[in-house]
């Protein structure tokens, strides 16, 4: 299985590792900086650098235990010595992106009791889906203004590794559905976001809320009974 540094560290570019597999589908790396696309997250690129080569790589995904590195071209051979390195810029407003929708979801839980339906996220951008019975421009305006205010209130944002029994019977944790997370998978990765927030979550997270910066909330969308879409987006000057 490939070490997910990731899991334990988001700030860590680059490290360097022993390539274990090579196939049709890409890379296997006995240790890895790259996060593989899961939960809304998409996939890290970047690099992988060896003496007299190089190759980019264009996704990253999981298979079993296994982060797949997908080249975009001739990988280096099974035993290599690589640095493997991440497209930071990209990774990092990833991690700005999906704490904001962590605080986003807080909000709308905290002030309004409406559970997140689903989500999906770009480097910026995002939507996420809630259990709304209605939704409209002022309310998304009004959304808006609650999360800059949660978001400027400066919150650390941890890691904790949480026994499977333990998360199961934390009822912040029940909204987040963690008794659909496969049996299989114990310890639980928890973000908590200072007071705000606790989800059982696989991503990426910023150090504290005041490095998101400013977001907005672009466009509100009904989907049907039930289920209400916002979209936002972070400024990207940071």
């Amino acid at each position: 299985m490939t070490e997910e540094l990731a899991a334990t560290d988001a700030y860590l570019r680059e490290t360097t590792a022993s390539v274990v597999a090579v196939s049709e589908e890409g890379i296997v790396l006995d240790r890895t900086v790259f996060y593989a696309r899961g939960g809304g997250q998409p996939g890290d690129t970047g690099m992988l650098e060896w003496p007299g080569g190089t190759v980019g790589i264009t996704d990253t995904f999981k298979r079993g235990g296994e982060v797949i590195h997908v080249p975009a071209g001739p990988p280096p051979p099974v035993g290599t010595q690589v640095v493997a390195r991440i497209d930071w810029q990209r990774r990092h407003t990833l991690m700005r992106t999906h704490t904001a929708l962590h605080v986003l979801s807080a909000v709308i839980w905290r002030d309004f009791d409406a559970k997140v339906t689903g989500g999906n996220m770009e480097p910026g951008v995002a939507r996420m889906d809630f259990e709304l019975d209605a939704i409209s421009v002022e309310f998304g305006r009004e959304v808006e203004v609650r999360l800059s205010e949660a978001l400027a209130g400066e919150h650390p944002v941890t890691v904790r590794f949480m026994s499977r029994s333990e998360a199961i019977a934390d009822p912040d944790l029940i909204r987040t559905k963690v008794n659909l997370i496969p049996e299989s998978v114990d310890p639980i990765r928890v973000i908590e976001i200072g007071t705000i927030d606790k989800q059982a979550d696989g991503g990426t997270h910023v150090a504290n809320t005041s490095e998101v910066g400013r977001v907005r909330v672009v466009k509100t969308e009904s989907k049907g009974k039930g289920n209400k879409r916002m979209r936002i987006e972070l400024d990207q000057s940071r």
